[in-house]
């Protein structure tokens, strides 16, 4: 018997929500990414595991945002928790992978290639390792087609957002490409859900409604990756270079910005004569020519 699918049980109120949080969670990643290359080596590694594990949190939790208003007429629907924070452990870490790779090789088209393909067929992973955890009296079949779409549209938004993480430097560039990332990730989850279609079990006995047949099991497994993201966004607000972008002395075009290697700041521009003049720079003032008879 074929069931019935609603994707959005609540409205709009679902999709929206899903859509902030996946924006959230790329700007925030973005963001840390971008950071990692105007830092110090020794702390590469922790702002591009920041980055990476807020991009996985951010579309994981988007994705069950969403799941929250999808419901099958007559059908209660309950998760497998192994699976589904297998699901979230895959997200990050297929994403960590391409930030890293990104991360320390640049803005290479191979690293680019390699790095969102990675992170795309994560997202991809994430999103149908996730339905795999659902438990229903029925069976979900794909149209293969619209699934292969969708994992096309998660490795060009992926391969777009590394490619914004390590070439946009500007906050309102970021918090745009983070919008378009959101954008991506969000259409890629509901042509992924488009592709689904539901067969119940012939003894399936009618269940509750979509307020206690979904949202209820959802609810405490989205807690923990949204409080990570509260706080990551707590960190990105207390470090001035996240906020304000990117400084002058990594401008290419600001005097000796190009020159000089990301992490290092710009010297202080000291006069070299005068009452604040630099004493060292006395050494090497030239003397005035003493006048005939003067030593």
């Amino acid at each position: 018997m074929q069931g019935t699918i609603d994707g959005f049980s609540y409205g709009a109120v679902t999709p929206v929500a899903a859509f902030l949080m996946a924006c959230l969670g790329a700007a925030l990643g973005l963001r840390c990414t971008n950071r990692s290359l105007r830092t110090e080596r020794s702390f590469k590694a922790g702002w591009l595991a920041l980055g990476a594990t807020s991009i996985g949190s951010g579309i994981w939790t988007m994705h069950f945002i969403a799941m929250m208003g999808f419901s099958v007429e007559g059908v209660t629907i309950s998760y497998d928790k192994p699976i589904t924070f297998a699901s979230l452990a895959v997200a990050v870490g297929m994403v960590g992978v391409g930030i890293f790779i990104v991360g320390y090789r640049g803005a290479t088209g191979m690293a680019l290639v390699t790095g969102g393909t990675i992170t795309g067929l994560g997202v991809a992973t994430m999103h149908y390792l996730g339905m795999a955890g659902m438990r229903l009296a029925g069976q979900f079949d794909y149209d293969t087609t619209t699934v292969a779409l969708s994992v096309v549209i998660a490795v060009v938004a992926a391969t777009t957002a590394l490619w914004a993480a390590v070439s946009v430097h500007g906050f309102l560039t970021s918090l745009g490409a983070s919008v378009v990332m959101g954008v991506a990730v969000s259409g890629m989850h509901y042509t992924g859900m488009a592709a689904l279609s539901v067969h119940l079990h012939p003894g399936a006995l009618p269940g509750a409604g979509p307020a206690d047949g979904t949202t209820a099991p959802l609810v405490p497994l989205l807690i923990g990756p949204a409080c990570f993201l509260i706080l990551a966004a707590v960190v990105v607000m207390f470090d001035p270079l996240m906020v304000m972008g990117t400084p002058d002395w990594d401008d290419p075009g600001a005097p000796g910005g190009a020159a000089r290697p990301p992490g290092i700041p710009a010297q202080r521009q000291v006069p070299r004569f005068g009452t604040h003049a630099d004493p060292a720079s006395f050494h090497s003032r030239p003397r005035d020519p003493a006048p005939p008879g003067e030593w």
